[in-house]
């Protein structure tokens, strides 16, 4: 699922656009807050999903939705307001991409590396400091990681930063290991 948060054409636009308005009120690392939260519910919640990207949901039926959870959450308001017109204009399924492109376009902008840690199990603080540590050597900044754990990798890490993937996850060695031997 987290695979959803790419950027795409339309999420480039809007993220853009969000970006310059919060960038212009000072509001930048409100509305980046209320993303980075707005993304773990979108993971962790299949009823927002839907809302979002049902299309038998009426438009103003996901204003309401969006602009009801955006005030739940006590979103800045510039990020309530712009929920609101997403869903208005029919492109609350493009929640996602807006929130990639937005995550980039700050990171940039604050100098971030980014990286996305996935493992198997839930890594405890000394893993994820020697992580930390291996990717400020090879990348020459410290990184903001992110951690998400998916039990179908078996064991091992992905690492994405940027577009870049390390994959050391059992999963994908055995997945190659099938592919020799069918080859074989």
């Amino acid at each position: 699922m987290a695979d959803e948060f790419r950027t795409t054409e339309v999420g480039d636009r809007y993220a853009q656009a969000l970006f310059d308005l919060a960038l212009e009120t000072g509001r930048l690392d409100a509305v980046r807050a209320d993303l980075t939260s707005l993304k773990a519910a979108w993971l962790d919640s299949a009823d927002l999903r839907r809302l979002a990207t049902s299309p038998v949901i009426a438009a103003d039926d996901q204003v309401k939705g969006l602009t009801a959870i955006a005030a739940k959450a006590r979103f800045e308001k510039t990020t309530a307001n712009f929920l609101g017109l997403l869903a208005q204009n029919g492109r609350a399924r493009d929640l996602p991409a807006v929130i990639a492109g937005f995550q980039a376009r700050y990171a940039r902008h604050a100098g971030i590396v980014a990286a996305e840690v996935v493992s198997a199990q839930p890594l405890d603080a000394k893993q994820l400091a020697a992580i930390e540590a291996a990717l400020n050597k090879s990348l020459g900044k410290a990184p903001e990681l992110t951690t998400r754990v998916d039990p179908a990798l078996l064991g091992g890490l992905k690492i994405k930063v940027g577009s870049k993937l390390f994959d050391a996850s059992l999963k994908t060695k055995l997945d190659q290991m099938k592919f020799a031997l069918k080859r074989a």
